[in-house]
This record gives C-alpha cells, structure tokens and sequence, in this order.
C-alpha cells in the first residue's frame, strides 16, 4: 500500500446522507476479486441520474468526495472502496460513515476524514460557487484547506498511522516476521510449522 501524506484534487459533491455500499456499486458487479476494473460500475445505479455528479464534466478527474452522513451503510463489500480508489478517489468525506466501511477504507489505502455537517455544508457552497474547486488534505496534522478555510478532521489514530506509513494487512504481518519465526523456533517438532 502506497503511503499517504498530503493529497489536493478536485472535489465533487455528494449531497446526500445514506448511502449505502449497493449505491456505491451495485451486486449485481461483484463478479471478481481482483481490486480494479469496477471504476465503470461505480455508483451505477444513481448515474442514470443525468444530474449525479459523477459524470458533470465540472468535476472530471475529482479525487475527493464530499457527502453526506452515514456513507458505506449496508454490506461490508470491500468492493465498494475498490470501485472508489479504482475510479481515482483518494479522500471520502463525511460526517459519518459505517463503521465496517471506514474499516476497509483504512486497509485499502483510501481515506475517510469525518467532519461536522456545518464544515461539510461550507464546504458544498464553496464547490457549488466554484465547481472544479480543488481542495488539499494533510494526513499528518489531520487538516481540510477549501477555498480560504481550514477543517480539522477526525480519524482513528490507528487507521492514521497505517496510512501514513503505507501498510495494509500482509505488511503489518511481515513487520512481525522475527517474532512469528522465534516463536516457531520454540514450538515442539510434533507440531506443524509456517511454510
């Protein structure tokens, strides 16, 4: 996973509270395993919507979503912040989001900064009044810079400290290596070891 540290990009809108993770991308797009090629099945379903953001050409290349509370409800598809990272988002940010989403948000490499309704609210005015606005988050201390205003977001000090340092599961496995390796030095020869 690659580290994460300060990221600026364009944001769009999502003004709408409760989305879940079949909003995010749909079932019926689950067919592999693999973490990309489901940036065309990203919010499928809301894109027949000629109005969804999505496909405004004021927001062609948005790396950062700006929506509404309770985003990721629903089911625990990995394949809903997949289809996110794979269409080019690097930042979600809401209010509040499911706790399972925000999870694998934090595995994945995807961040999810939460802020108050009133600081998301300003911040939809300020992309409404200048579509294409781009705005700059910083991991480290935690800080939102849209148009002249700074937000301090919250996020859990763990998720911080794995994105910051680029690690998802299998390296946190492999930073314990020495251990799990003493630890099968010790263990009786009857019982099975780690290949």
């Amino acid at each position: 996973m690659q580290r994460f540290t300060v990221h600026t990009g364009v944001a769009m809108p999502l003004n709408q509270t409760n989305v879940d993770t079949d909003q995010i991308i749909p079932s019926k797009f689950l067919k592999r395993i693999s973490r990309t090629g489901f940036a065309d099945a990203l919010f499928a379903d809301l894109r027949e919507d000629a109005k969804f953001p999505l496909d405004n050409p004021q927001f062609s290349g948005a790396s950062i979503l700006v929506t509404g509370a309770d985003f990721g409800t629903g089911s625990s598809r990995e394949h809903a912040v997949w289809a996110l990272m794979d269409y080019g988002f690097k930042v979600v940010i809401s209010p509040k989001f499911a706790d399972i989403f925000r999870g694998n948000c934090g595995k994945s490499g995807l961040v999810a900064a939460k802020l108050n309704q009133e600081e998301i609210d300003e911040i939809w005015r300020a992309i409404e009044a200048d579509p294409g606005l781009e705005i700059t988050l910083n991991l480290a201390d935690q800080s939102i810079v849209c148009a002249e205003h700074e937000y301090i977001f919250d996020i859990d000090n763990y998720v911080k400290w794995r994105l910051l340092e680029g690690l998802d599961d299998i390296d946190l496995t492999e930073l314990a290596g020495a251990d799990i390796e003493s630890f099968e030095a010790q263990r009786p020869n009857f019982l099975p070891t780690t290949p």
